[in-house]
């Protein structure tokens, strides 16, 4: 059971090294880029940085994420295999300008 464990650990830190890297911003209830172009039918990693001096909440109904991003720090999502299309996110605490969209293409 523990050769199992150690095994299937290596196998997702393999297959999670292997992902497509996004890098996504935050700042003081904005995002940055607004836009993510990413390819279709693939899992892929979005690494978002917060470095403005407030948390923020990256938060997306249509991809079913929610984490928080304290001041400071960086957060990892996986999202994916997604089919072509738009999906939005915005920041929680701040919905009015913390707004964004993920298109696989």
């Amino acid at each position: 059971m523990k050769y199992f464990l150690i095994t299937l650990f290596l196998v997702n830190f393999t297959m999670a090294a292997d992902l497509k890297i996004f890098h996504l911003n935050c700042k003081d209830g904005v995002f940055e880029p607004t836009t993510i172009q990413i390819p279709h039918g693939e899992k892929v990693q979005i690494e978002i940085q917060n470095i403005g001096t407030t948390a923020e909440e990256f938060e997306s109904v249509e991809l079913n994420r929610e984490k928080v991003v304290i001041a400071g720090k960086t957060i990892r999502v996986f999202i994916g295999p997604l089919v072509k299309g738009e999906y939005k996110f915005f920041g929680d605490f701040h919905k009015d300008t913390a707004q964004g969209k993920i298109i696989a293409q």
